[in-house]
């Protein structure tokens, strides 16, 4: 297989046909999926799969299909995104990740994404990282935390309906010399 980039226990590439349905698990999982506003269908997770791919197409990066070096298991994405709607960094690249719920609590959110900002910063050539989630998602906001970002602010998400409890996100951001 051919990885982008590796770090110690994880692999990072484009998407394979194979990874469609697990992944259509994974977004179907009210667990995985607690700080969406809701879970997705096989058709829009494959959808999502699509954008994704789209992106890699227009920028040269996305968010990675990751797999675990020690068997080759699909654990979910980790990557770069360009922000495309206003939240006050438009136009400016986010790191993201969803893992399957069983590769939770093992540091690979963590360590998967300090490999995808050295890549962003040494590789890609960004000045700064931003990444954003909804203010009660403790989990995320923990490995943003653990990989240096700081929080620059807080916004009510455009996309996320009116009264909903994961409307108010926090932005965070990585400075490449901070």
């Amino acid at each position: 297989m051919d990885y982008v980039f590796e770090s110690q226990r994880l692999a990072f590439r484009r998407w394979k046909t194979s990874d469609r349905e697990p992944f259509a698990a994974m977004n179907a999982n009210p667990d995985v999926m607690e700080f969406f506003p809701n879970t997705l269908s096989r058709v829009e997770s494959d959808a999502l799969v699509d954008r994704i791919e789209a992106h890699f197409e227009k920028t040269g990066y996305g968010l990675w299909a990751v797999e675990r070096k020690e068997d080759g298991a699909f654990i979910g994405f980790i990557g770069l995104l360009d922000v495309n709607f206003d939240i006050g960094v438009k136009g400016a690249t986010e790191i993201g990740w969803r893992l399957d719920l069983k590769f939770w609590k093992q540091g690979y959110a963590t360590e998967g994404a300090k490999a995808c900002l050295a890549y962003a910063f040494e590789e890609l050539g960004k000045t700064a990282i931003y990444s954003f989630t909804a203010a009660v998602n403790t989990p995320s906001i923990t490995v943003m935390k653990r990989i240096g970002m700081e929080k620059t602010g807080e916004f009510e998400h455009p996309r996320v309906p009116e009264g909903n409890s994961l409307k108010r996100h926090v932005l965070y951001k990585k400075e490449l010399f901070h």
